[in-house]
């Protein structure tokens, strides 16, 4: 499940709630950020929550954006449901706004699609329902409407088996992403319009579109989400490369403690590339 699962910077990236500038009214906002940033990038969600917690009692920008932290681990961990469901009560009752609550119920929609394609509980038409209320209430030009739009293509792809549906909503959020400066969901785009483009046998676009992905996530030290673009690289690569790369992400994934989940089939007999002396 490497293509099914996911989700902003930039030298220090800064998480960008759908349709929710970053809040910056706190002194040492900037700080705040980047330490978040850095705790995400590792796979500790709980920590960088726990940072937003005080921020988020009586913020919606800070609340949804603990919220998507929350339902990010879920994604990557399997773990956590009920925790992101608290966290997203929480956000959808502060939420003032359309472009509030266009954010809160993008995250509602993510959350419901994790769980279905995790086999934790088939929550698709919740998911349908949430992502097509995110898209009611965010403008075409809101800042989080590119992740809105993947977000989409996730369920025609990985739902719906709709793959031409997916490329649609993959290339329409990856032009909101360049446009917004967003390189993280950029990474995501290059990487799942890559898979469509090998599935479809187009092996050089395949190839480009997994290294640009790559490229992108090591630039941004994103090391909790290298680990798949590494895989799906190797996906596209002649043999002798690919071995290379998926031992590499098999030594990334051990040492984040099997993290991402669902990316232990895809690695479970592939030995860990030795670390440089």
């Amino acid at each position: 499940m490497s293509g099914a699962a996911e989700s902003a910077g930039t030298a220090d990236p800064v998480e960008s709630v759908p349709g929710v500038p970053a809040a910056r009214s706190a002194a040492g906002a900037d700080a705040l950020d980047r330490a978040v940033w850095r705790l995400r990038s590792r796979g500790c969600w709980d920590d960088a929550a726990a940072l937003l917690e005080p921020h988020a009692a009586g913020s919606p920008p800070y609340a949804i954006r603990r919220a998507a932290l929350l339902v990010e681990r879920c994604m990557f961990t399997a773990t956590g449901w009920s925790t992101a469901e608290d966290a997203l009560r929480a956000a959808e009752a502060l939420a003032g706004d359309d472009d509030e609550r266009g954010a809160a119920a993008c995250e509602r929609g993510h959350l419901a699609y994790a769980a279905t394609v995790l086999g934790v509980r088939d929550r698709a038409d919740e998911a349908r329902s949430a992502l097509g209320r995110a898209a009611a209430l965010l403008a075409p030009s809101a800042p989080g409407r590119p992740l809105l739009d993947f977000r989409r293509g996730l369920m025609a792809e990985h739902v719906a088996d709709s793959p031409d549906s997916a490329r649609a909503a993959y290339r329409r959020a990856h032009a909101g992403a360049t446009a917004h400066g967003n390189p993280l969901l950029l990474s995501s785009t290059w990487r799942h319009l890559a898979g469509l483009a090998l599935r479809d046998g187009e092996l050089a676009e395949a190839r480009h579109g997994f290294g640009e992905s790559l490229r992108i996530r090591e630039e941004l030290g994103f090391l909790v989400g290298t680990a798949p673009a590494l895989v799906a690289l190797a996906d596209a690569a002649p043999p002798v490369e690919a071995e290379g790369l998926r031992a590499e992400a098999a030594r990334l994934f051990r040492l984040m403690g099997g993290v991402p989940t669902w990316l232990a089939e895809h690695l479970a007999d592939v030995p860990a590339a030795p670390s440089p002396s």
